[in-house]
């Protein structure tokens, strides 16, 4: 009887154990990645934020963050439950051009991603755009809505990043959690319906 009680207690169990995704967090320097990952982990995030220094002021473009004085050397690390049956880990990558070998690690394995971006930095998003169109990872961009940024229909931001029409493009605001999870939920969705127009190389060989 007691075997019989583990059994079911097992088989219970596996059908309650919930689906775990990752998803990055990517964009310009001081676009608020470390910020939308705070404002959604259920657990303390993990981060690891260095302080700008004045050696690194030639290669660190702060226009527009001059308020910004520290910096993601690795990654920010979160954790969120969406559903019973879903939960994301999310990695935030590091902004500046000097950490961007790390991004190749840190997408292995990812389902999807936000590019966050900020229109008075605009241009910054490019490289997140084009990383994730390359490697053929589905993405959503989330405008980080600052306050002090001038605000765009999301057409208008389409068009200057010249994304495709099925790429996702939302206003957010990356303190708020509400907001930031209304993208990750965007995140999975476009994800799911790009695999199912996508279908993944078969294995060479086969």
């Amino acid at each position: 009887m007691a075997f019989g009680r583990s059994k079911r207690a097992a088989r219970k169990s596996a059908r309650t154990e919930p689906v775990t995704l990752k998803i990055l967090v990517a964009g310009g320097f001081g676009v608020g990645k470390t910020t939308l990952v705070g404002a959604v982990s259920e657990i303390k995030p993990l981060r690891t934020e260095e302080l700008l220094t004045e050696a690194g002021r030639p290669v660190d473009d702060t226009d527009g963050v001059e308020q910004k004085s520290t910096t993601t050397v690795a990654m920010d690390f979160g954790r969120i439950t969406i559903s019973d049956g879903l939960v994301l880990y999310l990695f935030g990558t590091p902004g500046q051009d000097r950490f961007w070998f790390l991004w190749d690690e840190l997408s292995q394995g990812a389902l999807g991603a936000v590019v966050l971006a900020d229109t008075r930095r605009l241009a910054d998003s490019f490289a997140g755009v084009d990383y994730f169109e390359r490697r053929g990872i589905p993405f959503t961009v989330a405008v980080n809505c600052f306050d002090d940024a001038e605000r765009y229909p999301v057409e208008t931001v389409r068009e200057a990043l010249d994304l495709d029409e099925e790429t996702p493009v939302l206003l957010c605001d990356a303190r708020e959690r509400d907001s930031v999870r209304e993208v990750l939920i965007s995140v999975v969705e476009h994800a799911m319906r790009y695999s199912g127009t996508h279908p993944a190389p078969a294995p060479a060989g086969g």
